[in-house]
């Protein structure tokens, strides 16, 4: 699927997405953990926001979320009213260099091609102040594939293997991580990395 269609394709299941999503959970508590790391009043990107119950709603007012879907946004606009909204990609992000505090990304790098992963982490660095922290899920293996039914309509996952985003991250300029598991909006375990962005 190329881009165009990855977000027609997530303008159709958008809605379907947000239904069946837990709001709750224990990758939403490390929002609590990422705020921590964080100076007060702290700017936070939110990528891949869609209806914005799971990430944005618990993120501080004024956070900012972006999303390749008009649908998701829209729904994120009655759900967190309060928050910046953005449409855009994540591969060449419509926010100024060295503006934000944190990125999170939850469960949505994987939904680029992996060949275009390494300039997604240098955009997400770019727009990290020295020191920031990016909150992301670790995909748990090498893959691209179209899912055929997901969520009542087709979807793109991709990804190079857990041990090649690490990588990434750390040629990105991203020296510190740490991983941790935590449950995944529709149930299942999924691998979560704190990354910080070097400070010099």
């Amino acid at each position: 699927m190329d881009r165009n269609e990855v977000r027609r394709a997530w303008d159709s299941v958008s809605e379907t997405y947000a239904e069946r999503r837990d709001p709750t959970g224990s990758d939403a508590a490390l929002l609590n953990d990422l705020l921590e790391r964080l100076p007060n009043g702290p700017t936070v990107l939110d990528i891949g926001c869609g209806d914005g119950a799971r990430t944005l709603a618990n993120l501080p007012a004024g956070s900012i979320g972006l999303d390749f879907s008009r649908a998701g946004l829209e729904l994120a606009a009655e759900t967190v009213p309060e928050s910046r909204l953005v449409q855009g990609d994540m591969t060449a992000l419509p926010i100024a260099t060295d503006s934000v505090d944190a990125v999170t990304a939850y469960h949505a790098v994987f939904h680029v091609p992996r060949d275009q992963h390494p300039s997604v982490y240098r955009e997400f660095a770019r727009v990290l102040r020295p020191g920031g922290t990016v909150l992301m899920t670790l995909p748990s293996g090498q893959f691209e594939t179209v899912r055929r039914g997901w969520m009542g309509g087709s979807m793109f996952f991709s990804a190079p293997s857990r041990r090649a985003t690490l990588d990434q991250l750390a040629a990105a300029g991203f020296t510190e991580t740490e991983t941790v598991t935590a449950t995944d909006p529709l149930g299942s375990d999924s691998e979560f990395v704190f990354a910080t962005l070097d400070g010099d």
